[in-house]
C-alpha cells in the first residue's frame, strides 16, 4: 500500500502552436493533456496553470488536430474484421491507431448466420479493452439487386430471431446496422435495433425515393423517442451513393431523400471520399447541400489499406487490388478502400472541402453517430486525449492516443 501523500500527480503535456478542436481553430493554442483526458484545447488564455511534463512547441505549419474516428472500417494491414484471428486483428488495430485513426467500428460484412456469430465475441471484446468503439453489421438483410462487393447468397429479408441473436453475440457493443428500407420485415427490425441501443443505418438499397424518405423520418422517431431526455441521435446511410441507384431525373432513387434529410439535420450521410468510391466534385457537392455537420466521412477499408497492390480477402470473397482500387476477383466490382481516414481527410479537403468542415467530418460528427461526443473526436475539456500533430499538407507527424504517444514525438 502506497504511503499517505505518495501518490503521483497525473502526467501533464502541453502543446502550444496551431490547434484545431474539431469545432474551431485557435492560431495561438493550446492543448493540455492530464493523463489520459484532455484538461484544456484552446486559446492561451484560459489555460488552467501548472508546470507541464512535457512542453512541446509545434513547427511553423504544424497544427494539433482530434483523432480521427471510423464508423466503418472492415479491416487494414493484412487483417479482415469478418475472417482473422485475434493475433492479426490486434496488429492492425494498432497499426490504425498510429495512422491516427484513434477510434474505430469494426465492421462485418454479410455472410453466413454462424460466421457472423462467431466473428462478434472477439469484437466485443476488443471493444470491451478500449481498442475498438464497437461493432457494425453491414447485412445481411439487404437487397440482392445492390449486393456491391457482398455475397448476395448470404442476403435475406429481415429476420428478427437472427437480429436477436446478433445482437446478443455482439454483448452490448453493436453499434450500428446497415439494412435496406424496403425489404419485409425492416420497420420491426429498426424498432427491435433502437430497443437495443443500435443506431439503424438505410444502404444496399433499391429503394424509390418515398420509401427511402419514410423510413428516414421513422427512423428519427424511433431514434428521439428512444433518446427520453438525452440528446437524440440520428439515423445513418451507409456510404451514400454507392450500392444504391444512380439519380435519374425521372427516377430520382434514394440519394435526393438521404441529401434533403441530411440537410434538414433528420440523418447523418456517409461518404466514401478516398477518390475512389466518389469523384472529387461529388463529394464537394455533398458538403454543399447537407453540411458538413451531417456527413461522417468513412473508408470503407479492406484487408489491403496501409500494404501494397496484391490479393486479399473481404469475408470470403478473393479481392484484387491494382493502383490502390479493391475489386471483386469473381466480377470486378469496387470491394472496400484502401485509404485511411488522414488520407480521405487530404482527398476531401483536395476537393475543395474546407479544413475545417472536413476535419469536423472526420472527428465530432462520427463520435456523435457512436454517442461518444465529448468523449473522443474532439479535443474538447475532459475528452479522452486522443490527438495528431500534422503538417502543412496533412502528412502525420505524430499521434496521442489516451494520453501516450503512439507514434512520433513533437519536438520540445
Amino acid at each position: 500500500m502506497r504511503p499517505l501523500g505518495s501518490e503521483k500527480s497525473p502526467r501533464r503535456t502541453v502543446l502550444s502552436g496551431r490547434v484545431h478542436t474539431g469545432y474551431a481553430e485557435h492560431r495561438d493554442g493550446l492543448v493540455v493533456v492530464e493523463g489520459d483526458r484532455v484538461l484544456h484545447a484552446g486559446p492561451r488564455s484560459g489555460y488552467p496553470g501548472g508546470d507541464p511534463v512535457e512542453h512541446h512547441v509545434l513547427a511553423p505549419g504544424q497544427t494539433v488536430l482530434p483523432g480521427l474516428v471510423d464508423v466503418h472500417c472492415h479491416g487494414g494491414f493484412g487483417a479482415d474484421f469478418s475472417s482473422s484471428e485475434e493475433g492479426p486483428v490486434r496488429a492492425t488495430l494498432d497499426a490504425f491507431h498510429r495512422q491516427g485513426t484513434t477510434t474505430l467500428v469494426a465492421s462485418l460484412v454479410t455472410a453466413a448466420r454462424e460466421d457472423l456469430l462467431a466473428a462478434e465475441p472477439l469484437l466485443a471484446a476488443l471493444t470491451e479493452e478500449g481498442l475498438v468503439a464497437g461493432i457494425h453489421l453491414e447485412g445481411p438483410f439487404l437487397s440482392t439487386a445492390r449486393c456491391g462487393a457482398q455475397d448476395p447468397a448470404w442476403m435475406r429479408e429481415p429476420d428478427l430471431g437472427l437480429a436477436s441473436d446478433l445482437i446478443a453475440a455482439a454483448a452490448g457493443t453493436l453499434r450500428t446496422m446497415t439494412f435496406a428500407p424496403e425489404l419485409s420485415g425492416s420497420g420491426e427490425l429498426a424498432e427491435l435495433l433502437v430497443a437495443h441501443g443500435v443506431v439503424p443505418s438505410l444502404g444496399h438499397t433499391d429503394a424509390d425515393t418515398a420509401t427511402v424518405d419514410t423510413a428516414l423520418r421513422r427512423l428519427q422517431a424511433l431514434l428521439r423517442h428512444a433518446a427520453a431526455d438525452g440528446a437524440p441521435r440520428l439515423p445513418t446511410v451507409t456510404h451514400l451513393f454507392n450500392a444504391m441507384p444512380a439519380i435519374h431525373h425521372r427516377s430520382p432513387g434514394p440519394v435526393p431523400a438521404c441529401l434533403r434529410a441530411a440537410a434538414q439535420g433528420r440523418a447523418v450521410v456517409e461518404l466514401i471520399a478516398d477518390g475512389t468510391h466518389l469523384d472529387p466534385g461529388i463529394v464537394l457537392w455533398a458538403f454543399e447541400l447537407a453540411g458538413a455537420d451531417s456527413i461522417a466521412l468513412v473508408t470503407d477499408g479492406m484487408a489491403a489499406t496501409g500494404l501494397s497492390d496484391g490479393t486479399y480477402t473481404l469475408g470470403a470473397a478473393e479481392v484484387r487490388v491494382q493502383d490502390g482500387v479493391a475489386s471483386l476477383v469473381s466480377n470486378g466490382s469496387i470491394a472496400g478502400g484502401t485509404a485511411t481516414m488522414l488520407e480521405v481527410l487530404r482527398r476531401t479537403v483536395a476537393a475543395g472541402v474546407p479544413i475545417g468542415d472536413a476535419l469536423h467530418s472526420a472527428t465530432v460528427v462520427p463520435a456523435r453517430v457512436l454517442g461518444l461526443e465529448g468523449e473522443v473526436g474532439s479535443l474538447t475539456t475532459g475528452a479522452l486525449a486522443d490527438l495528431l500533430v500534422v503538417g502543412e499538407d496533412l502528412e502525420l507527424g505524430a499521434v496521442m492516443r489516451r494520453g501516450e504517444w503512439i507514434s512520433g514525438v513533437p519536438p520540445g
